[in-house]
């Protein structure tokens, strides 16, 4: 099936501006398109990775994607369904997330067959007099105000600022189309409005019959009705100083069997007849999770690399056996990141005291003894029954932590502070 087919097929798409032409121009050469990203924090996270991923799947095919940094448009904030603006962040905080975000750009597209530009090298440019007369007067206001988020605004306001976004991402497919040759847009479900003006605007300053179109993703909802992306710990980051890759490989592998099937075709770039395979096997023996572990063997290898599922693997294997004496300090701060953790000195310390600190683990000195009498306490991988024991945080991975476990699965982490 050709390209368009298969993102049907995935679940991919949610609007296309004309679906027929795209289909045409796609079957008569390889094109140039892009996706566009605001750069409002230092790293994307996994909501912008659908977009992203059909961008792959055209460079796959052999046309070039290029990736727009909003380093201008992020400035000036994209309005969004909330009641309030955006917080307008200083430009040298949009420089260090333009460079991060960079970086990470390259590690999904390769350094070859694509191309990376920031928007604010144009939109930065532009005088007030010119902005009004060669764009201003081509945007109906009436037009403007239909817009979904904007409209869903009016009532509780929206600035000017906000409210000539639409204008200004108009602007990039324009300038693109005519500096590139960006022939396609692709963005979140909330974009199809801002696509569309940058549609319009391509008509009336190069005709209207240039050939650009528009392609919307789908707001992607859990078989529960809740927002795919989000953890109990909050967003899913690509990057991995915020997001370690083995908690960014578990979020995939701990997706439910209603789910897993939707996000192996969004996701990876499995073939129909694989992905069918894995929902044969999710079907048979569910116990197995196949389809999990290569859901997220595929997303991690893509955003991390091979070797961070390697990784990734061997700590949830060492988790599995229980082997915490032969994990790194590196692997143990991200398999006990996101556990209950409590902070201790830089100095040896009771067992019951440390275990009823706080009352993260017990919360009485009675139920302490009892615990390390019935050896249900382990302390770094080994077991500890004698309720006189001291506790030596220096150790073990470095001085840093204390790795602490209650029962068959319960883990904490008491934090070292000197």
């Amino acid at each position: 099936m050709d390209i368009i087919e298969d993102l049907k097929w995935r679940g991919s798409i949610n609007q296309m501006t004309d679906e027929e032409g795209l289909d045409q121009l796609l079957k008569e050469k390889k094109i140039s398109l892009y996706v566009g990203v605001d750069p409002t924090a230092k790293s994307i996270h996994i909501g912008n990775l659908i977009p992203l991923t059909i961008l792959k799947r055209f460079q796959n095919e052999g046309n070039k994607p290029v990736i727009v940094i909003g380093g201008g448009t992020g400035m000036i904030g994209d309005p969004s369904g909330k009641a309030s603006e955006r917080k307008l962040l200083p430009k040298n905080v949009f420089d260090e997330n333009v460079r991060r975000i960079t970086m990470q750009m390259t590690k999904l597209f390769g350094k070859d067959g694509f191309e990376i530009v920031n928007n604010y090298d144009w939109l930065s440019k532009l005088d007030l007099i010119s902005f009004l007369r060669d764009f201003g007067k081509l945007f109906p206001i009436n037009v403007m105000l239909k817009r979904d988020v904007v409209a869903s605004r009016l009532e509780v306001g929206i600035s000017f600022t906000e409210f000539t976004y639409q204008i200004l991402q108009a602007i990039d497919f324009y300038t693109l189309y005519k500096h590139k040759g960006v022939q396609l847009q692709i963005g979140g479900s909330d974009q199809y409005g801002n696509i569309s003006s940058g549609i319009e605007l391509i008509h009336k300053m190069e005709g209207a019959q240039t050939k650009v179109f528009g392609l919307t993703v789908p707001l992607l909802l859990k078989s529960d009705g809740t927002k795919f992306g989000k953890s109990a710990g909050g967003a899913i980051w690509l990057d991995p100083d915020f997001l370690s890759p083995y908690e960014f490989y578990q979020f995939f592998f701990n997706q439910s069997d209603n789910d897993v099937i939707k996000l192996l075709k969004i996701f990876t770039f499995l073939n129909k007849k694989q992905i069918e395979e894995l929902a044969e096997q999710t079907e048979k023996d569910p116990g197995a999770r196949e389809a999990q572990k290569k859901l997220a063997e595929e997303v991690t290898e893509f955003v991390h690399g091979k070797e961070a599922v390697v990784e990734a693997e061997k700590i949830s294997k060492m988790l599995f056996e229980g082997n915490i004496k032969e994990m790194t300090t590196k692997q143990a701060q991200a398999a006990f990141a996101a556990v209950p953790s409590f902070e201790i000195k830089n100095e040896k310390i009771n067992i019951i005291d440390l275990i009823t600190k706080d009352k993260v683990i017990d919360k009485s000195r009675r139920q302490a003894r009892e615990d390390v009498a019935n050896g249900a306490i382990v302390i770094n991988g080994d077991k500890v029954s004698d309720p006189e024991s001291e506790i030596d945080p220096d150790k073990m991975f470095d001085g840093k932590f204390v790795v602490i476990k209650r029962g068959k699965k319960r883990y904490f982490l008491a934090k070292v502070i000197n």
